[in-house]
Parts: C-alpha cells; structure tokens; sequence
C-alpha cells in the first residue's frame, strides 16, 4: 500500500488523474504557492513545456509588491499570467490547483486570470 505524506498529495494526485482525462491537447494552468510566493505557469499539454510563467519573484510584480505572500501579490501574478497567456494566443486552459484548496492566493490567482480573459 502506497502512504502518502500529506493531504495535499493526495488532492494533488486525484486533480492531476481527472485532468489527464479532460485535457486532450489543452493548456494547464498549473498554481504552486509557498509561504513567501506564488508560482503560475501555463503549460503544453503535449511537450510538457512551460509556454507562460509569472510569480511574484517576476521583475514586473516584484516592484509593485512588498510581500510576496499575500492575496494582493497573487492577484497580479494571475492579472500577469493572463495577459503574457493572451500574447501566445492562448484563450483556454484548464486549472491546476497542484491539490492546494481553491481559497485564498489560489482563488484570487483564479479570479483576476478569468477577470483578463483566461477560460477555464
């Protein structure tokens, strides 16, 4: 039997098996945050590349912000990652939570992305 560390590993896992079902040949949106930032990237479904990244270590967030960690900083991340989305002419992704609950900096994330023209 396979004993997993957290709870969040296995949100993770259960997201990432319903994913792969949905996401033929679609983007994914892929959220990691840490106590101090939080990390967006869109990527290919088929090469597994990374197409579009932002976080708040990024050199256009990072002089608006003072912390890092908070639901403001996650909000432009997500602004920034839709907008650099819409440059590749990318419109529709499917969200990946990377099992972190949809609350808080993810949520905000999610919002001000949709808010910008991201489908998902």
């Amino acid at each position: 039997m396979i004993r997993y560390k957290t709870l969040r590993e296995r949100r993770k896992l259960r997201q990432r098996f319903k994913i792969s079902r949905v996401s033929k040949g679609k983007y994914r949106l892929l959220v990691h945050r840490t106590n101090n930032h939080i990390y967006a990237q869109i990527l290919d479904k088929d090469t597994k590349n990374t197409v579009v990244a932002a976080s708040t270590l990024s050199k256009a967030i990072r002089d608006k912000i003072k912390y890092g960690g908070n639901v403001a900083a996650a909000a432009l991340v997500g602004q920034l990652v839709a907008q650099k989305a819409k440059e590749k002419n990318i419109s529709e992704v499917i969200f990946d939570r990377s099992g972190f609950l949809y609350h808080g900096r993810v949520k905000a994330l999610a919002e001000n992305a949709r808010e910008q023209g991201l489908k998902f």
